[in-house]
Order: C-alpha cells, then structure tokens, then sequence
C-alpha cells in the first residue's frame, strides 16, 4: 500500500507542478497579449487565444482577470520573446521558447542546462531548420466527425484532422479532435472554428520535427532529462525536440 500511494502521490505531485506551470506560461501570453493589442479580448486575437487557452487547462477566471489588470498598469514587467537553439545528446535538436524579463538570466540558464546535459547551445538557425511551425487546435472530439469537419475547414487552411486523447491534473481522459495547419493559415483557420462555435481548447502555435531520432532507452532518458531541466525553469514557455 505504501509504494501504490506514493505513486499516487508521485503522479499527483507531477500533474500540480504541471498545472502550476500552465498558468505561469499563460499568464506571461496574456501579459504580453494585453501589452501588444490591449485588454479587449474582441479586438486582440492574442488575447482571446490565451483566454481560450486558459480555459483549456481550467485556469481560474479571477487569475485570468488579474493578469489582465495587471498587464494594463504600467508598473506591470515587460517580456521579450526569445528564442534558444541548440542540440541534446546523441544529435537530437532542441528548440527553447521562452518569455523573459531578464534575457541575460535566461541565456545563462539554457547555457548551463545545456552544458549540465552534455548538449550544446547553438546559434541562430543552427538547429530550428529541423522543425516545421504549424498552428495546432485541439478541439473537444463530442459531437465532431473527422470527415466532416475536415471538408468543413479545408479551405480555411486545415492540412490535417485527426483524434486523439489528453490526461488532466486530476486523471480525466478527454476525447479531442486535432486541427493542424500551415503557420500563415493560423489566423483565419481560428476565425473559422471561432464562427462555427466549436469548442476550441487549445490553440497554439507549435514547432513539429520534419524528421526523429530513434535511440536506445538509456540514450533517450538522457535527453529527457535534459528537456526535463528546460521545462522545470519558469522563463521557458515550450520546448521542442526531434527525439521519436
């Protein structure tokens, strides 16, 4: 009994530090959202993504609120957008994404989670060549047909419709539809479903490998232990690997 529960436990851990960590990551997109276009999430498409977004992982209205009040003062911290290239072990590339009030912390820290990896920070260009960005919608699969909603969105961008199925923080499996499109096509593609009210829970902007790297299980935990070290640090938003 002792082990199960701390499993259990282990898990529970896991998936708070997640949720935790979600609405750290969509607060600084609202902050940012509200500074770039204003409060009003029917002007500022940005905006309305990280609402819906903050909905996707049952954010609270009142944080969701206060980020926006808060991103409306001038006291509030600006975040500059950066973006970190470099290679795991074993030649996976990896691609950081961060939103940072100090780049001069956030540099030092990739650098060291690289080093500590045995990875290497690379430069511009040196290793996002390897992915394809894509805008990604993940839709609540209850009352959608693949087909119909793939004929339905193909000219407003939609290169790929499929299902697939998400764990919350407290254990619950929801059944999701998945909209993929080419990045220039974002924008009208979630204009698209925004007019056909289809529940949208999640929608972003995201880094796809054009190819993987297959590796033995020993070689594959220590990249992920690596990924691991990116996503546990507060100024990182998303991180992208070519690991299969």
């Amino acid at each position: 009994m002792g082990r199960a529960f701390e499993f259990r436990k282990g898990r529970k851990m896991k998936r708070w530090d997640r949720m935790s960590k979600d609405f750290t990551r969509i607060g600084k997109e609202i902050v940012m959202a509200v500074k770039e276009n204003g409060p009003n999430p029917d002007t500022n498409s940005r905006l309305r993504t990280a609402i819906q977004n903050a909905k996707g992982v049952n954010m609270p209205k009142d944080r969701v609120d206060a980020a926006i009040k808060r991103a409306s003062s001038r006291e509030e911290k600006d975040y500059q957008e950066v973006v970190y290239e470099g290679y795991a072990p074993h030649g996976v590339a990896i691609v950081v994404e961060t939103a940072t009030d100090n780049p001069t912390r956030t540099v030092a820290n990739v650098r060291m989670y690289f080093n500590r990896g045995n990875g290497t920070l690379g430069t511009s260009g040196s290793s996002d060549y390897t992915f394809t960005r894509k805008g990604v919608f993940k839709l609540a699969a209850e009352g959608l047909d693949r087909d119909e909603l793939e004929l339905e969105l193909i000219d407003f961008g939609a290169e790929d419709v499929y299902e697939d199925q998400e764990e919350d923080e407290h254990g619950h499996v929801t059944n999701l539809m998945v909209v993929e499109c080419a990045f220039p096509d974002f924008g009208q593609l979630q204009k698209a479903l925004e007019e056909k009210g289809v529940n949208v829970i999640s929608a972003q902007l995201q880094r796809v490998p054009n190819t993987t790297v297959s590796l033995d299980e020993e070689q594959a935990e220590e990249v992920l232990k690596l990924i691991d070290r990116f996503e546990e640090d507060d100024d990182v938003q998303a991180v992208y690997h070519t690991l299969g």
